[in-house]
């Protein structure tokens, strides 16, 4: 079988559940990518400029790991603004098919500086960059409580008053005629037109090949994992688990890679969990508890956008099912949960157990494995997988340990783009918006 997944449908996933974590935010990034087109197309941008715009759009705030952070952003540009860019350019620009939109997600907060913006380091900025600046002030300016033709003034006011200073004059103009027309803010607003953007926006389908969708996987596994520095490995280890689990148990080789990629996705709903609840030096109140269990229904409700993608899926978000049926989301039996959801669910625990949390250190080999084997015996997870794990143990280990490093790694890596020369050149304060 020939695998092709689109990779709009992989962006849209990820933005889409990183809206997810309040009212504040929700269909941010949406609203950003479908201003930024539409001014784009105001200014004859061409299809390729417009379909990078697009996706810029609908990441340009992965690099904003917490919740706070991701509401400050919607409040002001403070001097850190540019943070949240240079980190997401970081996640993206080594993915080749977004090597263009890393750049735009760059500086998407430079001020224009009445011409200044053209520059940033003494590298060029894209005007791609800049159209993605004006869409998103545009956007937090946004009240959903209120009726949005009696802003648009207000808002159109605004922007008129930083032409130069923060925007682009050109674009000013462009997004002031193009506000005129009231579809503009009934569609931004109109969240189930919000919710189908990529197939309003019209653009032709990029397929990615099974390598590349491991690749991308791979990048929101750490934007997944890199929200806090307990989990910053997570989904790492979980995915190199499963995929040797996987090919231990007789799993072909593409077989092996869509466990991978169900690895690295596993725990995409929770990027809809504040950080408070991630991070709890404690344990967790009922409440709190049950908010972390809807982690695995947005992923399966998520993935499900993603074309092609349905054995994954029930590998990457059926993983706290147990055979007794006590697991969650669906209550799932022993009869109904797949082969590839038990490999998931014996990782996940498995590399969970030696992993050092906010509320206890991680257990150890032996104690790990001892824990496991009782939840065996209690027919909450899989007999057959845990006997391959017993067997293959220090391989296993190994195999966890070496994808671990190479995430933290990673995560050390992706930091280090906040010392860079770049980062102080983009620090200077940008007086903007303030809600």
């Amino acid at each position: 079988m020939n695998y092709r997944f689109d990779l709009f449908d992989m962006i849209y996933c990820i933005s889409s559940t990183c809206d997810l974590i309040s009212n504040e935010i929700a269909d941010h990034h949406n609203q950003v990518a479908f201003l930024a087109v539409n001014i784009a197309r105001e200014l004859d941008f061409t299809v390729e400029q417009q379909r990078n715009i697009f996706i810029a759009g609908l990441l340009h705030d992965i690099g904003a790991f917490s919740t706070k952070e991701r509401r400050e952003l919607l409040l002001s540009e403070a001097d850190d603004i540019h943070d949240h860019a240079l980190i997401g350019a970081s996640l993206l620009e080594n993915f080749e098919p977004l090597k263009n939109v890393a750049e735009i997600i760059r500086y998407h907060h430079l001020p224009w500086g009445n011409g200044a913006g053209r520059l940033a380091g003494g590298r060029s900025v894209s005007p791609e960059s800049h159209v993605i600046h004006l869409a998103d002030r545009v956007a937090v300016q946004i009240d959903p409580k209120r009726e949005i033709i009696g802003q648009a003034d207000i808002i159109r006011e605004n922007i008129r008053s930083l032409s130069g200073r923060l925007f682009v004059p050109e674009f000013v103009d462009a997004f002031l005629e193009l506000s005129k027309r009231e579809y503009l803010w009934f569609s931004v607003i109109n969240k189930p037109l919000m919710s189908r953007l990529p197939d309003l926006m019209n653009f032709t389908a990029i397929g990615l090949s099974l390598d590349e969708t491991v690749s991308i996987s791979e990048i929101f596994a750490n934007i997944i994992d890199f929200r806090s520095p307990f989990t910053a490995r997570h989904s790492i280890g979980v995915a190199a688990v499963a995929e040797k689990l996987a090919e231990l148990s007789g799993f072909t080789e593409k077989e092996c890679k869509m466990m991978l990629i169900a690895g690295y996705l596993h725990d995409l709903g929770k990027l809809a969990i504040d950080n408070d609840i991630l991070e709890k030096n404690g344990a967790l109140s009922e409440e709190e508890y049950n908010i972390i269990k809807t982690h695995t229904f947005h992923t399966y409700r998520t993935l499900q956008v993603i074309k092609g993608f349905e054995v994954i899926n029930n590998w990457a978000s059926l993983h706290h099912e147990k055979l007794n049926g006590a697991g969650y989301p669906f209550h799932l039996k022993a009869g109904d949960i797949p082969p590839g959801s038990r490999i998931m669910a014996v990782a996940d625990t498995f590399t969970a157990l030696l992993e050092d949390r906010p509320y206890r250190r991680g257990i150890g080999l032996k104690n790990a494995v001892a824990t496991i084997g009782e939840m065996v015996d209690s027919g909450l997870l899989c007999p057959a997988v845990f006997k391959t794990l017993m067997a293959n143990l220090e391989e296993l280990d190994a195999v966890r340990m070496a994808a671990q490093e190479r995430a933290g790694n990673r995560y050390e890596l992706i930091h280090a783009v906040l010392a860079e020369p770049l980062a102080a050149a983009l620090s200077a304060p940008a007086r903007g918006i303030q809600n």
